[in-house]
């Protein structure tokens, strides 16, 4: 029985050992990963802040892009039709992107412009958003927009004014365009006939 006891303590003593060890290397471990969280929390501040910088930055893009953009398209409609409507780009942040409606407004009351606002407008509109995309890209391109029955859906009342509008807007910002189109109200400067 003598021989037992010491046989035990050293078991126990090896197993109290362990335990140690095992303690030891758990904390080493809950130290490093604590290390990690630290590092990974301040990665997570630094990407939040990077956000936050990079959302304005957007914001002030798209209020300039906007300003541009709405001002050229809302000019076109206002000298061709006699009660314009005013073009504006909602942004809307969703699922963390930003979104954009396009919208005609009139006397402050928003229109949808494919469902409400009529075919001329909405040609005159779409003509205005890539003469826009052509003045607003860097680097510059030649300034020439080629174009296939762009204002078909104009009434023959506003076809003169679309025309005026065209060689006004060549004028002033050196766009050359090129139409194809069968309506002879529209027809202006150098003709090809096919």
């Amino acid at each position: 029985m003598n021989f037992e006891i010491p046989n035990q303590m050293e078991r126990w003593g090896e197993k109290v050992a362990q335990q140690i060890v095992a303690s030891q290397t758990a904390k080493q471990i809950f130290q490093e990963a604590r290390m990690k969280l630290a590092d990974a929390q301040g990665n997570i501040r630094a990407i939040e802040e990077a956000q936050v910088i990079a959302q304005v930055v957007a914001q002030d893009i798209q209020e300039k892009a906007h300003s541009k953009i709405s001002s050229v398209v809302s000019r076109c409609l206002s000298s061709v039709f006699e009660e314009p409507y005013e073009f504006k780009i909602l942004f809307e942040r969703k699922r963390g992107r930003t979104e954009a409606q396009l919208i005609f407004e009139r006397d402050g009351q928003q229109v949808d412009p494919m469902t409400a606002a009529g075919g001329g407008p909405v040609d005159l509109a779409a003509f205005a958003l890539r003469l826009s995309c052509l003045i607003l890209r860097r680097p510059k391109l030649h300034r020439v927009v080629v174009m296939d029955e762009p204002f078909k859906s104009p009434s023959p009342h506003y076809r003169g004014l679309v025309r005026q509008l065209l060689a006004v807007l060549s004028e002033e910002m050196g766009v050359q365009f090129i139409m194809v189109t069968n309506i002879m109200e529209l027809v202006a400067g150098d003709v090809v006939e096919l």
